[in-house]
């Protein structure tokens, strides 16, 4: 209908157009001569819709028209399709969903996702997505209803209609974060599904909703592992090669997405051997591609699949025999100066990992990797520095060879003493403190005990004895016992100063200290007694009544270290170092 008329005067008359649509909706009349003006009444809030949705949607609400659409969608099939595309223009306006919901449209709705009508499907499909959007109990309520099963049974039968497919997607991506959806979709073939029409898209939007649908799914275990089995994988790869090279925005936020969904797949157990595949599938054959490839995405991506799959002790073993260290290696150097501290991060976390099977320690020591990763002790990122030690410390754990080596180190040695100073970072400090006593425990070595007190690193393992994380108590005292019983000489003078006697008496009076610090503090202390000066303080401070107290202990190792301890105070005639 067309209108000739002054602009002032657009707008009455435009609601009074609208009234009578309006009007014929809550009469309609069954007959055919009813249903055409149905047909026209629709198209006529259509076009009000479009020309000013606010209005339209007041007039809408005021009218109280909405039951109406309930009994259209329900008694007329002829007029449903159009019902279904005005409710769906309606719920575009966020006031009118209420309105929507009390009119009780959504159970109306639902049922008409089994139609076999594909524009029926697009606009029910749209109008339940925009009324239940960002509402947790009607969405609770879609998953109730099984509208799950019908949104994967649309995108199996229809694959090719892209705006179908587009409206189901979206529709997953709203409810998918719902555990219970999570659960019904795992019972689908929604994964194949999902990965053919990742595939198939062409255009960035589409790849963009496919994977945070995706990532979302990667969430829960048993659809992890339905994805790999699908080939998610391959699909992933195909994105990641595709899109390196772009600089587009939306390009690069595809690629970002495809890389995390990666690194979410692999923090399944089951979906990380199963794409691990004994080092044949695709994301570890491409591994090595993206840890050398310019694009610091891409390395990070590399790096963080190895630490996952490195959680695998026959993995990690596989990995250092395909050669993975040096590259991990050679990605470090690059990142040195002004490096991406994330890339540091992660191929440290892979590092770390590969050195837990006993197997490997030797092979990545004869590497190099002790030595090369040194390099990042320049580094003032304290993420990097907190992983560098653990990896340093691991790399350590039973092999002395390497372990005395680097404990007679200067320049490792006056960072570690850096970083046990410092009060900015307690994780790297803790770290630091760790890695000392590491050095002393495994080296053993006269060298190793002369090396770290001239650095004056000693007082901060006494410090650590103390700690409040019963772990580092018991590497603290359990390293200092070996040093009192390789080189006591050098090293007595410090623990004066440092008043580890005093220390180790309060550690043993205390009724919270358990039971393995009190033994060890015991074993620490009869190294000390071979001292002169310092066995004359644990007399003064009245060590041997504590100690016979500990005789009792409930715990009979305690006890007997308690025991022996006694036995060497009581020792009248022993010689001492002047």
């Amino acid at each position: 209908m067309a209108y000739s008329l002054c602009p002032s005067s657009v707008p009455s008359i435009m609601k009074e157009s609208l009234n009578l649509h309006l009007e014929h909706l809550r009469f309609d009349g069954g007959d055919s001569e009813g249903e055409e003006q149905i047909f026209k009444s629709l198209d006529g809030v259509l076009q009000a819709l479009a020309e000013d949705k606010h209005k339209t949607s007041s007039l809408i609400a005021e009218s109280d028209v909405l039951p109406a659409f309930a009994r259209l969608l329900q008694s007329n099939p002829l007029c449903a399709v159009k019902a279904a595309e005005v409710l769906a223009e309606i719920a575009k306006n966020e006031e009118m969903k209420t309105h929507c919901i009390d009119a009780g449209l959504v159970p109306v709705l639902i049922p008409l996702l089994d139609s076999t009508d594909q524009e029926m499907l697009l606009h029910v499909g749209r109008a339940i997505g925009r009324i239940c959007y960002d509402n947790n109990d009607l969405q609770e309520q879609l998953v109730g209803a099984e509208v799950i099963t019908s949104l994967v049974r649309i995108m199996s039968n229809y694959p090719d209609n892209e705006p179908l497919v587009r409206v189901n997607l979206l529709a997953l991506s709203n409810l998918a974060d719902i555990d219970t959806a999570k659960q019904a979709l795992s019972k689908t073939r929604v994964a194949e599904h999902l990965v053919h029409q990742l595939r198939a898209a062409n255009h960035h939007e589409k790849v963009e909703i496919i994977l945070e649908v995706l990532h979302t799914l990667a969430e829960n275990d048993a659809l992890k592992s339905q994805l790999v089995e699908a080939g998610i994988q391959e699909a992933i790869v195909e994105i990641l090669q595709r899109l390196q090279d772009s600089s587009k925005p939306e390009d690069v936020c595809s690629l970002k997405a495809a890389s995390d969904l990666i690194v979410s797949l692999l923090l399944g157990d089951e979906s990380m051997q199963q794409l691990f595949a004994e080092g044949n599938g695709v994301i570890y054959q491409s591994v090595g591609t993206w840890l050398a490839s310019k694009h610091t995405q891409l390395q990070l991506t590399g790096a963080l699949a190895i630490a996952n799959f490195a959680r695998n002790d026959s993995n990690c073993v596989r990995m250092v025999q395909l050669g993975i260290v040096r590259q991990l290696l050679d990605l470090l150097e690059q990142h040195v100066e002004s490096g991406d501290v994330s890339v540091q991060h992660a191929a440290l976390s892979a590092l770390r990992n590969l050195a837990i099977p006993v197997a490997n320690k030797v092979q990545m020591l004869d590497e190099g990797v002790g030595q090369r990763i040194q390099m990042l002790l320049r580094s003032e990122m304290p993420p990097v520095q907190f992983k560098l030690l653990g990896t340093l410390r691991m790399l350590m754990d039973g092999q002395a060879d390497a372990a005395e080596e680097l404990g007679q180190d200067p320049v490792l040695l006056h960072r570690l003493v850096q970083w046990c100073d410092s009060n900015d970072h307690a994780g790297v400090c803790g770290e630091a403190n760790r890695l000392l006593a590491s050095l002393l425990r495994h080296s053993c070595s006269q060298e190793v005990v002369k090396a770290i007190q001239e650095a004056q690193a000693m007082k901060h393992l006494v410090s650590m004895a103390t700690s409040e994380h019963a772990i580092m108590q018991n590497e603290a005292l359990i390293a200092l016992a070996i040093a009192s019983a390789v080189n006591l000489e050098i090293i007595k003078d410090t623990f004066k100063e440092a008043k580890l006697v005093q220390n180790i008496h309060k550690l043993l009076q205390d009724e919270s200290t358990g039971p393995e610090v009190k033994y060890n503090s015991i074993g620490l202390l009869c190294s000390l007694l071979n001292s002169g000066d310092l066995r004359k303080e644990a007399e003064e401070d009245k060590m041997k009544e504590t100690l016979e107290k500990l005789c009792g202990h409930i715990n009979g190792n305690v006890a007997k270290q308690a025991l022996m301890a006694v036995q060497i105070l009581n020792e009248e005639h022993r010689l001492f170092e002047p």
